[in-house]
């Protein structure tokens, strides 16, 4: 157990990792990009009375939608890069590169698609609960961001929960479903003895 906490990693395989790492961080990133490009679409509250206020020092006073893509970005890059790192550090040792990236890519899009299947269950449940729910769980919230379509809101924050739930769960299950691909062991000639 101690390994995984505190492993030993050979020099030559740190620039792999730290590269599985950013190719995660821009996978995660694009994704979020994507996904609060839709969201914004569905509720402009969610961002301009919630997301605003908590990624105003990455405001460079441009438009909306270029805000909506920098906190999509922001949001999210920091997920991909452990995602990819983990799957690094479990491929990259001791394997050719290039089997060991085939592994991490898959990993990659089997995290991705869990993101989007849940992010699908997230906006299919806030359809499903309809606008006549009971939503006194989200009341104080509600009023206190003097938010004017509440429906629209709380679907788009079952998006948000379900996206980072799918994200874990798609880690999880890659690195639970991927294995490393086993070195063949090269068999020792057994010992002649004499006649």
């Amino acid at each position: 157990m101690l390994r995984y906490l505190i492993p030993r990693i050979a020099w030559r395989d740190l620039p792999p990792m730290f590269g599985a790492g950013l190719f995660g961080a821009l996978v995660a990133g694009a994704y979020g990009i994507l996904h609060d490009q839709i969201t914004f679409t569905i509720s402009p509250e969610y961002f301009t009375k919630l997301k605003f206020e908590q990624f105003r020092w990455a405001n460079l006073g441009l438009s909306d939608r270029v805000f909506v893509a920098e906190i999509g970005f922001l949001a999210t890059w920091w997920v991909g890069f452990f995602c990819g790192w983990f799957l690094a550090r479990r491929h990259v040792p001791e394997r050719p590169r290039f089997q060991a990236w085939r592994k991490i890519m898959l990993g990659c899009a089997i995290i991705v698609v869990c993101a989007l299947l849940t992010a699908g269950v997230g906006f299919g449940y806030g359809l499903w609960c309809g606008p006549d729910a009971d939503y006194s769980a989200w009341r104080k919230m509600l009023v206190h961001f003097q938010i004017d379509d509440q429906w629209s809101f709380i679907r788009v924050a079952y998006i948000h929960n379900a996206s980072y739930l799918g994200g874990l769960i798609g880690l999880v299950l890659a690195l639970a479903c991927v294995h490393p691909q086993r070195q063949p062991t090269i068999p020792t000639p057994a010992a002649t003895s004499p006649a």
